[in-house]
Parts: structure tokens; sequence; C-alpha cells
């Protein structure tokens, strides 16, 4: 991956996502602190924190499910504050739910349908610039197969709530895969998963983004993030405390003492 960034042009350099001091309280809790970062196409950032630092409201806050109190975040060098998440999904940001949140009444593939009806998928020619032939049903079944539905084994026409939680995280990124996104934002895409479904993970994580997809990853699973993580912010109450490579992160005192104790260390080192 270093070798094809290595190659972009001096456009593909510019950050792709920029967030700049964004502040959002809850009841006088301050949940998000003059937060700011950047992301370059081809990044892959991980969010760590103990529980309760800010990542789930950060993802809703560039993802436009809660207004901000202040802050500016801007996408493709255009300004996306206060836009609604339907907006920012068409310019071309997804994300993945903690709590997954399928149509759980629908056969896997019929999850895609909705996407791959999308304006943006429209505008966009489908599924890989248009690619892909056949009815709908067919590139939504080649999306799961993507990710690792077996086709043969009909899993993809399974109804989504007989699907175990592995299937369940793979279809959120399904839904996403189906607007063709520049950028996927993944909260706790590792949670819930067995070691051998983690360990599935990690190589389709390193597959979508070389194939062009920039992301962001929030996560507790450090040592499945820092395996894929080219850089890491750091939250704790609601503020960044740190930011650079996984080795760099682990090193700093305040990230030290924020996780001091806690399993997420543990289970990195």
């Amino acid at each position: 991956m270093a070798a094809a960034r290595a190659q972009m042009s001096p456009d593909q350099a510019q950050p792709l996502l920029s967030v700049r001091g964004l502040n959002k309280t809850f009841g006088g809790v301050q949940a998000l602190a003059e937060v700011s970062f950047e992301v370059r196409p081809g990044d892959i950032l991980g969010v760590i924190g103990p529980n309760g630092s800010g990542k789930t409201t950060l993802v809703n806050a560039i993802t436009g499910f809660i207004k901000l109190d202040s802050g500016r975040v801007s996408f493709q060098g255009r300004d996306i504050t206060g836009w609604a998440p339907h907006k920012i999904v068409n310019r071309g940001l997804t994300r993945t739910f903690q709590v997954m949140r399928p149509y759980f009444s629908l056969p896997a593939f019929k999850n895609l349908i909705v996407p791959l009806f999308s304006n943006r998928a429209r505008r966009t020619g489908g599924w890989r610039g248009g690619g892909r032939l056949g009815s709908r049903d067919t590139v939504a079944v080649d999306i799961l197969e993507e990710i690792g539905f077996e086709r043969e084994s009909y899993v993809p026409y399974k109804v989504a709530s007989s699907l175990p939680t592995g299937y369940l995280k793979r279809l959120e990124l399904a839904r996403c895969l189906a607007l063709r996104p520049e950028l996927i934002i993944c909260d706790e895409v590792f949670s819930g998963l067995s070691m051998s479904e983690m360990a599935s993970m990690v190589p389709l994580m390193e597959k979508l983004n070389l194939e062009g997809i920039t992301l962001i990853m929030v996560e507790h699973r450090l040592r499945e993030l820092f395996r894929l993580a080219t850089r890491v912010l750091v939250m704790n109450f609601g503020a960044k405390i740190a930011e650079g490579t996984p080795e760099e992160v682990m090193a700093d005192e305040q990230v030290k003492e924020a996780y001091f104790g806690s399993e997420e260390v543990y289970g990195y080192v």
C-alpha cells in the first residue's frame, strides 16, 4: 500500500475528509471537545479509546446523525457540516453500525436492493462502475459473494434474522459497498466475532482498501486493528489525546493512563 500511495498525484494527496474543532454536549456532558484530524485517500485510520470516550459520537457527527454545537466537517473539499445523512451518503461517505440494522424480515441479498436503487448507485453506474451484468438481485448476490457469503450454500438467500453475527457484520459492509463509496466508517466491525471470524475479516478489510476504499475503523480490538491501521487516533473524555502510528500512540503516556488495566491493552500486548 505504501507503494500505491507514493504514486498518488498531488490532488489525490489532499485530504478526503477534514474534521476541524468539533464540539458536542449532551445535558452538560462534553461528548466532543475540539476534535480535529484529517483522512487522506488510501488511509486506514483507527479510532480508539475507552468506553464513553466519544468515538461513536464522533462517527454520528461526521455522518450527520447528530447536530454539532460547533466545528466543521469537509468531505472531498466540500463543507458537509449539518447535512442530512442521505446527502452525505450520496457524496460517497458511508458507515456501518455497531448495532447492526438490517431489514431482518428480508433475505440478505434483498437488503442491498435499497442502496442499489439509490441516486448514488444510479449516478455512478452501479457496482464497480457498471462492470457487473444482470438484474439488481444478481448484482446484490455478487456483492455478498465478494465479501464472504457462500453463493453455493444459499446463505445470501436466507432471511437476515437467521444469520449469525459474522454474516450480519459483512451484510453491513455489503450495504455500504453497494453505494460505491469513497470512504467507509466502520463502527466496531470486529465486535462480537469469534477468533476465526476476525481472522477472516482482516484480509477482507485489506482487500477493500487495496481496491481504493479509504477506511476509518472505530475499534476496541486493538490487535486486529493495528494489523490494518496506517494511523491511529486516540480519544478520551471527548477529546483527542494522541495521534500517530500504532507504536507511537501505545508509547504515549496519556494513552497508557487512559487504558491502564483495560482488557483492550492486554489484548494488544
